[in-house]
């Protein structure tokens, strides 16, 4: 049987080949109540003695992690490469933001008009799709009966994608009756391009479906002179997510995408890695990466917040890694999370952004949000991203609003699913070393290369939910 320690101080080594491929087994005897290691990180403890050569899983090793913690700032040294500079063919808006697509969308202020939207989408792309790169809307059920922080996390969403550099041009269709109806929904834009944004109340007019795609002419002709120019790198914003992991997530797909988010941000790019959840038993690794203490103090905010509304709920914290993960090889919440923040690289942590807040700060950002893959895509999408790097054991094929490049962990999968999947990481367990292939791939994405989401359609958004409806 083939294995792979990982760490030079790990009792247990990940099985390459055979039936449990991805799954753990152990190094050398381990008595009851002794840490298993992986990553040379405590993943669990022994449940009861496992003998050399057995395989460790959820049968005889349990979690180590409890409730809220007390974390001290204990701040390690992070390299400051030498700033690199580099272009890619994007596209220059007029408010100075670059977007890496030229593409008109439709945002409904509330669900009530969904159905509405897709028919507009689908007569406009029939009329007007030549002049743009598709005309495309993401339906959702909120923004009505909704109270609180709800009401204002739909709003920040939504505004969020407004503003987005991919759209060349939005249409921001209303009801007329909601909660976020166009005057109020107005009142948290603030500011915005009239020649970019349109508005339309579809209760104002006697056929709100032809009203539209008269605006989206208008749209489409701005958007039909917009050309692609020379962008310097540091302009892109990169997401990190993994969704359906397995047991190579942590050595294949995850540490690539932290290479090339550190390689990125030495070109002064941003990154931004959510998924809080999936922090949780490797939340230090990233809290002692902050630039400076307040920063520490913001990524202890993030975690211990995050925990206190699973708690506010009756919710077990560490109720977590999923049956698919479990499948594929995963045990405990801190085995998935030692390779879930390997997509984060080895770059200081530079600032932590709510849900719904752009993204301001260069080189990587935390974000806060569940691990749930519709509603982390969403999340990235509105703080900003152009892209988002999504690695996947078990294969996916959820898409948000933005290109999302599906990097698997293992080539069995990526022979399996070429439909879904962009890249292979899978070739790494063998040496092979992908990181400028990788590098190259996501700058012709950047380019207007499709990806499979996009080929296929696949673009959703979900927004996060925590309070009462109506």
């Amino acid at each position: 049987m083939k294995t792979l320690k990982i760490h030079k101080n790990d009792n247990v080594a990940v099985m390459l080949d055979g039936d449990k491929r991805g799954h753990k087994i152990a190094l050398r005897d381990i008595k009851a109540g002794e840490n298993i290691v992986k990553y040379g990180y405590p993943i669990g403890h022994a449940l009861v003695d496992i003998k050399e050569g057995e395989h460790v899983h959820t049968h005889n090793i349990k979690t180590n992690l409890s409730g809220l913690l007390e974390y001290k700032y204990e701040p390690v040294k992070v390299e400051t490469p030498e700033r690199k500079h580099g272009t890619f063919k994007g596209y220059k808006r007029a408010n100075g933001r670059v977007g890496i697509r030229n593409e008109i969308w439709i945002i409904n202020t509330v669900g009530c008009v969904n159905r509405i939207a897709e028919r507009i989408a689908k007569l406009a792309n029939e009329k007007y799709g030549d002049m743009c790169d598709g005309i495309y809307t993401f339906v959702h059920p909120f923004g009505c009966s909704q109270l609180g922080d709800d009401q204002a996390t739909t709003q920040a969403v939504l505004k969020g994608l407004i503003n987005h550099p991919n759209a060349s041009g939005v249409l921001v269709f209303g009801l007329g009756c909601e909660n976020n109806n166009i005057p109020v929904f107005k009142e948290v834009l603030k500011e915005w391009d009239d020649d970019r944004v349109k508005f339309l109340v579809a209760q104002e007019h006697e056929d709100e479906v032809e009203a539209a795609l008269e605006l989206i002419g208008e749209l489409a002709e701005r958007a039909s002179k917009e050309e692609r120019v020379d962008c310097d790198i540091s302009d892109l914003v990169i997401g990190l997510k993994c969704g359906g992991s397995d047991g190579f997530s942590g050595l294949t797909a995850n540490p690539l995408i932290g290479r090339l988010s550190d390689r990125v941000n030495e070109y002064g790019a941003s990154t931004i890695l959510t998924e809080v959840p999936e922090m949780f038993g490797a939340e230090t690794i990233l809290m002692n990466r902050a630039k400076d203490e307040a920063t520490f103090d913001k990524v202890v905010d993030l975690i211990n917040n995050f925990k206190e509304y699973f708690m506010r709920h009756n919710q077990v914290v560490y109720e977590n890694p999923s049956p698919g993960n479990k499948a594929g090889g995963i045990t405990t919440l801190e085995d998935k999370s030692l390779g879930c923040v390997q997509k984060s690289g080895g770059g200081a942590v530079m600032d932590v952004i709510e849900i719904g807040e752009p993204v301001k700060s260069k080189g990587l950002n935390l974000l806060t949000g569940p691990g749930n893959d519709i509603v982390a895509v969403t999340n990235l999408a509105a703080a900003g991203c152009h892209m988002i790097l999504f690695s996947t054991g078990r294969g996916t094929p959820v898409g948000a609003p933005v290109p999302t490049v599906k990097v698997a962990t293992n080539t069995p999968l990526a022979e399996k699913k070429k439909n879904w999947i962009d890249f292979n990481a899978g070739p790494i367990i063998d040496g092979e070393d992908l990181d400028d292939k990788f590098f190259d791939f996501v700058i012709s994405v950047a380019e207007g290369k499709e990806t499979k989401n996009e080929i296929n359609g696949y673009r959703e958004i979900s927004i996060f939910k925590d309070g009462v409806t109506l």
